[in-house]
């Protein structure tokens, strides 16, 4: 677990912003952690058969697909509770398709969850290994 805070003068206001910018915000967060844990990354955003992967990373030698879940509270649960079992399925679908594309064989492989709440002095990170 980590947390990062965000600058006073530019942290987001949690009523004021919308889902979508801390979407983004949290992704930015997450690529933070990543890079800071020594993860490689090789691509962000990775679209195939109507699905996405939010990041595809590398850890050591383990290529690791990654699903980046932001909230600004508990209220309605943690954010890793939205990834339903037909979301990993179609993560699942996609991976394959990305592996296909790029023609990656016999490279193990993860799926993990990040897992970030937002409160007035930044993210609190979950890193949730081998989500699924």
């Amino acid at each position: 677990m980590g947390q990062f805070a965000g600058r006073k003068n530019n942290a987001l206001k949690i009523k004021e912003v919308s889902s979508h910018k801390l979407g983004i915000a949290g992704e930015k967060a997450a690529l933070k952690f990543l890079k800071k844990n020594n993860f490689r990354i090789v691509e962000q955003g990775f679209c195939f058969l109507r699905g996405e992967i939010d990041i595809i990373a590398y850890d050591r030698k383990t290529l690791v697909f990654l699903e980046v879940k932001s909230r600004r509270s508990h209220k309605f649960g943690f954010p890793e509770e939205a990834l339903t079992p037909a979301k990993q399925k179609q993560l699942k679908k996609v991976a394959l398709g990305y592996c296909t594309l790029h023609n990656i064989q016999d490279v193990e492989c993860r799926f993990d969850v990040l897992s970030l709440t937002y409160n007035e002095k930044g993210y609190t990170i979950s890193h949730i290994k081998n989500a699924f």
